[in-house]
């Protein structure tokens, strides 16, 4: 048996660089992981199955944890099963990867139990196929991602700050964000290389001036909950405070978290006190 910690993400900075033909944004962010996560367990078994926080789950193939499972046995031409037991902590529909974090936990720990071998360029490449964020869920740590997800650039990343992550009582739908975003596209002013510089050195003032996110006006359209969470962390002392990814959970870097944190109850249901991790997936 396997017993891995999937990783939920937080998007330092996302900008929109152009929107493709075929429909895909391109992107250019900075991306990090953090403390909060799944926990997943795989054992051997004839067949695939999946349970959720203690009850059977149909195995339904726009679960991103079923489809990794079955692209990656479809692709490597074997008939081997699992079952998979999955508790879930990450919030969905929150910009927090959650989704893609399990799936990237599964190709992990499926080519570990299965014994497979395939490489990391491998598994990145069945990643990108499944989602945008598959690849860095898959490495994880702090990285610039650009294009659709595909190109990764590992930055050192500073020592953890504390970390508060606030979820509004209402999720957003990636789509419906950028689906609100192409009909009124923001460009904000941004130096991408100087951000990650900042970021590396953990200049969170300075940090602030330079990184954005171009989907805020968006999400903040959809939900105005959105920029109350935001104004709450920068009233409570954040020294930086963005939206992760399309929404709905926003982030905050405290010196002292607990103040914050206690006051920040007081109106929100979701929070969560998290520091960075190092990787992805962590067994």
């Amino acid at each position: 048996m396997l017993t891995v910690r999937a990783n939920a993400k937080i998007n330092w900075s996302l900008a929109v660089t152009d929107v493709r033909s075929d429909g895909y944004h391109e992107l250019d962010m900075l991306m990090q992981s953090v403390s909060l996560h799944d926990t997943l367990t795989f054992e051997p078994a004839n067949g695939l199955s999946l349970s959720i926080d203690g009850h059977t789950a149909a195995w339904d193939e726009r679960d991103l944890v079923c489809r990794a499972a079955g692209r990656l046995r479809a692709d490597c031409g074997i008939s081997a099963g699992a079952h998979i037991s999955l508790t879930k902590r990450i919030p969905a529909m929150a910009g927090l990867g959650g989704g893609s974090a399990d799936g990237a936990a599964t190709l992990l720990a499926l080519n570990r139990l299965w014994r497979l071998h395939l490489s990391q360029e491998e598994l990145l490449s069945i990643g990108l196929a499944l989602g945008a964020d598959l690849p860095f869920c898959l490495v994880g740590g702090l990285q610039r991602v650009r294009g659709i997800g595909e190109r990764l650039t590992p930055l050192a990343a500073p020592p953890s700050p504390a970390l508060l992550l606030v979820m509004p009582d209402a999720g957003l739908s990636t789509a419906a964000v950028y689906a609100e975003y192409d009909r009124s596209p923001v460009k904000l002013n941004r130096d991408a290389d100087e951000a990650a510089r900042a970021l590396c050195a953990g200049d969170y003032a300075r940090l602030d001036s330079l990184a954005f996110n171009d989907l805020m006006p968006a999400a903040q359209a959809l939900l105005p909950a959105v920029q109350a969470v935001l104004s709450d962390m920068r009233r409570l002392g954040a020294r930086f405070a963005r939206m992760s990814g399309s929404g709905s959970c926003c982030f905050g870097v405290f010196d002292d978290p607990a103040p914050a944190l206690d006051a920040l109850r007081r109106r929100w249901r979701r929070l969560f006190a998290v520091r960075s991790r190092p990787a992805g997936v962590e067994f």
